[in-house]
Order: structure tokens, then C-alpha cells, then sequence
């Protein structure tokens, strides 16, 4: 069967006969900086992407990525994918791993096409998928009004009405986005920010951005779409109702591990366990990026984190073929 593998640009046969070095799972940083690494090491990986890029695609301007001054996420992201495809390395798009399972010294990972292929490692970079607050309203108003991507979303709401919700560099980040769209945005965060400071100084800049701390959205409200949010200030002991067009929700991700869950050991946030060297508690499984343990979860890190992988899982192959 003839799959879309690229590799320089063309589309290959997938050989059911061969055996890869490294199943790749995952198209965000990590992912792809795994793939060059191994590359590098003269093995021969296969980079199953999902969706290219990852969140990184779904962010703006990116200014903390080492040779870029100031860079959109959707082509920092491009740059990642033509890197790699100017070199032999097989990667397959749309395409993601099912179910994993150990055969004698490999693995055979079942593809989302039925297709199945053997490695000698595997290197987990699902990333994660945006975290619900969990409150009456926000399921059922989802894609009516809440919305867990600012940059996607931001022109639906011109001289509207928004609430953001959350602390971190991206909620920050998404206050800044939509205040050139909005008429107004109001930032709830439960307590102090945790964002870089040069994007509070920047959000801070904004006339038309207001926020409180202490506080957390009770309810999400409307019929058809977003009309109000119930937002309990802890401190105070108070709710107050206020009247808007839309809620931005921008609490971080849960980490991609469906995969795992059953082969490798989480921590008590649901992220894959991992050491210095990206090893999980599963030989010959490495993890990198947002989906582990790793303390931050910046795309620098995640870069770094697929080439800490890839050099792991080179020295863990060639062991296994000194046997």
C-alpha cells in the first residue's frame, strides 16, 4: 500500500519488511529535532505527524527561539518541516500511532491507517491537549463562544466582549493577541501570574485590557452561544456576573498519553516519567517535551529535549546490536 511518506519531497512504498530505528510520535519540536538527531546518527527514523507543528503552530510571535528575532509559530513550524524534508528522513503526515506492543527485541506500533511497522525504539512527543476548566457551560458552549485558541479565534470576536482565563505565558499572550480584535478583554487568573514579564509589561501597555487575580470563573452562561461568565473572587467570598461575548480558556494542556499510559510510569500530573537522558521507566521508550516530566515547557526545550532523546535512543540501539 502507497502511503504519503516524504522523503526529499517524494512519496515512498511503506516496506513492511523494514525495520526502523525509531518510531518518532509527534510533529511538534521535539519530534522533529528527534528526527534530525537520529539522522545525524546515520540511523533511519519514521516521523508519524499528527498535525504539523503542534501547539507551536497555534501560537503567534515567538521571540525566544534562538536565531529569530520574532517568528509567527505557523512558520517557525515550517521552517521545522522543510529542515527535515530536505534530508531522507520518512515522515508520514496525518497519520498517528494506536497501540504499541513488544515483539522479542522490537516493537510494533499499529498506525491510525491499520498499517504496522517494526522499530527498535520509539520516542514519545505527543505534546498535549488543552486543559478544560471543567465548569457548567464550557462544553456545551465550546466552539460557541469558548475557545482554547486565541490566535484562531481572535478575529471572530472584533469589538466584542472577551473574558481570558488563566496566568501563564499563553493566557497573557492571548490577552495581548486579542486586544487589537476586541473591544474589551478581562483576564480571571485563581492567583499571581506565572507569564514572563516582558509579555505582562506588553499586555499592561494595552488600554483596553483589565484583570483581576484571587478570582475563578464559576459558570459559563448563554443560550446559543457565550452571554456571561460567574466569576468567584476567593478573597472577597463574592460572585459577580458579567455579561460577554466569548471566554478564552488558557490553563495549559494534559499531556498525550493514551498511548502509555499502560507502559511507562506517570506522575501524579499525568506526564510521562523521564530522566536526564529522556529514558522512561519502559527500556527503549524515550519521552521529550510537553508531554513529560520536564519542568518547562518552552519550544527551545522541546527542541532540546527530541535531541537528548535521539542521542539516548542512538547509544541504546547500538548497545543492543553489540549483543
Amino acid at each position: 500500500m502507497e502511503l504519503n511518506i516524504l522523503s526529499q519531497g517524494t512519496e515512498l512504498t511503506l516496506d513492511p519488511s523494514v525495520t526502523w530505528d525509531s518510531v518518532i510520535i509527534g510533529g511538534g519540536p521535539a519530534g522533529y529535532n528527534a528526527a534530525l538527531y537520529l539522522y545525524r546518527k546515520g540511523l533511519r527514523p519514521l516521523l508519524l505527524v499528527g498535525a504539523r507543528g503542534g501547539q507551536v503552530a497555534l501560537t503567534n510571535e515567538i521571540e525566544n527561539y534562538l536565531g529569530f528575532q520574532s517568528i509567527h509559530g505557523g512558520d517557525l513550524t515550517e521552517e521545522f518541516h522543510q529542515h527535515i524534508i530536505g534530508f531522507e528522513i520518512d515522515l508520514l503526515e496525518n497519520v498517528m500511532a494506536e497501540s504499541i506492543e513488544k515483539s522479542d527485541d522490537l516493537f510494533k506500533v499499529k498506525l491510525s491507517n491499520n498499517e504496522v511497522v517494526d522499530t527498535k525504539t520509539i520516542i514519545l512527543a505527543t505534546g498535549g491537549d488543552n486543559r478544560k476548566l471543567g465548569v457548567d457551560g464550557e462544553a456545551r458552549l465550546e466552539g460557541k463562544g469558548v475557545s482554547y485558541c486565541a490566535i484562531c479565534d481572535a478575529p471572530f470576536f472584533k469589538g466584542k466582549d472577551v473574558v481570558i482565563v488563566g496566568g501563564g505565558d499563553s493566557a497573557v499572550e492571548a490577552a495581548v493577541d486579542l486586544s487589537k480584535w476586541a473591544s474589551h478583554v478581562h483576564l480571571v487568573h485563581r492567583s499571581v501570574f506565572r507569564a514572563d514579564q516582558v509579555l505582562i509589561d506588553r499586555m499592561m501597555e494595552a488600554e483596553n485590557v483589565t484583570y483581576e487575580l484571587g478570582s475563578v470563573i464559576q459558570t459559563i452562561g448563554g443560550e446559543n452561544s457565550v452571554e456571561y461568565v460567574e466569576i468567584y473572587n476567593k478573597e472577597d467570598d463574592t460572585v459577580v456576573k458579567k455579561e460577554t461575548d466569548g471566554v478564552f480558556i488558557e490553563i495549559g494542556q494534559e499531556p498525550r498519553v493514551d498511548l502509555v499510559k499502560d507502559l511507562v510510569d506517570l506522575n501524579d500530573q499525568n506526564q510521562v516519567i523521564v530522566d536526564e537522558y529522556r529514558n522512561t521507566s519502559y527500556p527503549g521508550i524515550f519521552a521529550a517535551g510537553d508531554v513529560t516530566s520536564s519542568p518547562y515547557k518552552q519550544v527551545i526545550t522541546a527542541a532540546s529535549d527530541g535531541a537528548v532523546a535521539a542521542l539516548t535512543a542512538s547509544n541504546y540501539i547500538m548497545k543492543m546490536e553489540e549483543k
